[in-house]
Parts: C-alpha cells; sequence; structure tokens
C-alpha cells in the first residue's frame, strides 16, 4: 500500500469510528492532528493513531497497545491477528462499558 492509499484508507477508518462513537450518549470523540481520541465516562481514554512509515494503526488503552496493519482487506492486529473493529468493539466495552456498533 503506498502513502496515499494508507491515508486514504485510514482517514475511512477514524469517519467509521468517528460515526459510531458519536451515536453513543457516554463516549466522546476527537479527532485532531490525525489522532483520534474516545473519551470514556470515567475520563480514560482510547487513541487511535496512524504510524505512517509503519503503515500501521496504533491503539492504546487501558488494557494495552495494539499495532494493526492491512492483510487480506483488513486491519489486524499483528499478534492477534484480531480485526480492527472487532477489537475496538471489545476495548470499548471493556472500558467503557458501552456497546459501539461499526456497521
Amino acid at each position: 500500500m503506498n502513502e496515499t492509499d494508507f491515508h486514504r484508507t485510514v482517514d475511512a477508518v477514524f469517519s467509521r469510528i468517528e460515526s459510531a462513537v458519536e451515536g453513543s450518549e457516554s463516549l466522546d470523540v476527537d479527532l485532531e492532528a490525525g489522532i483520534l481520541t474516545v473519551t470514556c465516562p470515567d475520563g480514560t481514554r482510547v487513541i487511535v493513531n496512524r504510524q505512517t512509515p509503519n503503515r500501521e494503526i496504533w491503539v492504546a488503552a487501558r488494557s494495552g497497545g495494539f499495532h494493526f496493519t492491512w492483510r487480506e482487506g483488513e486491519w489486524r492486529d499483528t499478534r492477534s491477528g484480531e480485526e480492527l473493529f472487532a477489537s475496538l468493539t471489545r476495548i470499548l466495552a471493556s472500558q467503557s462499558g458501552e456497546n459501539v456498533a461499526f456497521d
């Protein structure tokens, strides 16, 4: 994936996350300078950002740090192989108690 495609793809991911989280009454989402932050009711945050040199998406949460790379048409965790949106659903449910659906 070239850099232009990477940025286009990550922008679509950020847009999908924003749309899903904006439907929640208890979560707040902010996208600034290429970093997407989801703030939970208890003040903790889940941070999603692009790592252009590595062509990865990184997620930082209370449960740890996760790196996702583009494989076979999906963003997959480099360690577990879990798909990005499945991982975010699990992370947000664990950290905030909120079930976010990424349609």
